[in-house]
């Protein structure tokens, strides 16, 4: 069966929506993962656990974050390739990241194991929930290497047009999850503990059986063992590409961490709520996520094959059809947050809480189908730079400010903290349609430039 798919002729809102469904089932199945730990232990833990989760959850979304993001300068090169009909240097791209990723899971991993307790005290973890967050994060720190690992395999996938294999890796580690969760904590009663340990198992055996599953795969170039080599160029450009994009979600993950803080030095209640509506946000969000991917690798392919004006169209395409699902978020989210609250916990004074933060995100919702597909569109022009710098003044110009600000003002509301994301994501947008003037006088104009040779 042919793995991949060229984007590069052809219609275009029907392959998209194509490729984009199975990385919205994907980002779907991604999203249970980390919310099936809360859920069990909002279910048959207390609210200490539900607190220690969240933020530990929290922190290594953050992890995750980075690494995904780095990934993507993957997912760029090999689209390019893909795109350029030039594939047959994929497989020296994936040698090299194999390599690469390999490094910075054990980086990442020391780090995580040996500063959990002071991760705890940074984020003013709630007394009652202080020393299970630190093991949350030090159990689940134990285990990046092997998230490191599914990330870089669906990168790669996606990069050569295959939408469908993350999927089925995500699946799998969403299905041992489950049922890790389950027997661990339901069962045996092991809390904090036992929500980590069901993810980092759940993890290692998604990556066996997946390695399984991709050995059978038609891949559009022959890989091998030996291609497993540290090639300077090849990692050079793929840190350019991946780089700016992962200390974006460093540093936006950070501002996020800085109002989970904030909201923990109020209280247990108001960190355990935060904590629930940040999962129903994993969800509510998926849509324009999955958007945000795949133009991703629909315009890194276009770019490739000097497919600029086709690359534009599935931009609007894409928005089109985020914001349609952006309207129904809306309405659930503003309107009906304690019936989403309710899934992640039994808590009366937690579901109130976290209804009240869900009605400041209700409004990103539409907010985030313009700005997440603006996103994926320059990560796959390659103007990753220009997606890091609008990301950071978003986050510090304006989500940390004003959910600082609106914490001191008594009494506190958490839909008003709740309401610094949207405040940024307007600025964002903003700036994202500057950048659409730049792109259409200069920066493509310089591409088509180079491709005659003037």
């Amino acid at each position: 069966m042919e793995s991949t798919k060229n984007f590069t002729q052809g219609k275009l809102l029907a392959p998209l929506i194509r490729f984009a469904l199975p990385v919205l089932l994907a980002l779907f199945l991604q999203a249970m993962y980390g919310a099936v730990d809360l859920i069990v232990v909002g279910q048959f833990g207390t609210a200490a656990d539900v607190s220690a989760v969240s933020t530990g959850s929290q922190m290594m979304m953050t992890y995750t974050g980075l690494v995904s993001s780095f990934a993507m300068g993957a997912t760029i090169l090999l689209g390019h390739q893909i795109g350029s009909g030039d594939g047959e240097k994929g497989c020296k791209t994936i040698g090299a990241c194999i390599i690469l990723f390999a490094i910075i899971g054990v980086v990442l991993s020391a780090i995580a194991i040996i500063f959990a307790a002071d991760f705890a005290t940074l984020m003013q973890a709630p007394p009652e929930a202080f020393k299970l967050t630190a093991s949350y994060t030090r159990i689940c720190g134990a285990g990046l290497i092997i998230i490191i690992a599914y990330n870089l395999i669906g990168s790669v996938f996606r990069g050569i047009g295959d939408s469908t294999t993350p999927l089925i890796t995500v699946a799998i580690a969403c299905a041992f999850n489950v049922v890790g969760d389950l027997l661990f904590v339901a069962v045996f009663g092991m809390g904090t503990r036992g929500a980590a340990l069901a993810t980092v198992i759940a993890q290692g055996l998604s990556v066996v059986l997946s390695l399984v599953i991709i050995r059978r795969k038609k891949l559009p170039f022959r890989f091998s063992r030996k291609d497993i080599v540290w090639d300077k160029e090849i990692v050079k450009r793929v840190t350019r590409l991946g780089l700016p994009l992962a200390f974006q979600d460093l540093l936006v993950g950070a501002s996020f961490l800085v109002i989970q803080a904030i909201v923990n030095s109020l209280g247990l209640i108001p960190s355990a709520g935060v904590g629930v509506a940040e999962k129903v946000c994993a969800f509510i969000m998926l849509v324009p996520a999955a958007f945000m991917q795949s133009v991703s690798a629909f315009v890194a392919q276009n770019v490739g094959a000097k497919r600029y004006d086709r690359a534009t169209k599935a931009l609007w395409y894409a928005i089109g059809v985020s914001l349609c699902f952006g309207v129904l978020m809306f309405l659930l989210s503003f309107f009906r947050g304690d019936l989403l609250a309710g899934i992640f916990s039994a808590d009366g004074e937690v579901i109130t809480a976290a209804a009240d933060y869900l009605k400041a995100y209700a409004i990103d919702c539409l907010l985030t189908a313009f700005l997440f597909c603006f996103i994926g569109y320059y990560n796959g022009l390659g103007m990753t730079g220009f997606a890091m710098a609008q990301s950071i003044i978003g986050a510090f110009g304006v989500r940390i400010p004003v959910s600082y600000f609106m914490s001191r003002i008594v009494p506190v509301s958490l839909f008003h903290i709740g309401l610094a994301t949207p405040c940024s994501t307007v600025l964002q947008i903003i700036l994202c349609l500057c950048g659409l003037i730049y792109v259409r006088k200069r920066y493509l104009k310089r591409q088509q430039d180079k491709s005659t040779g003037n």
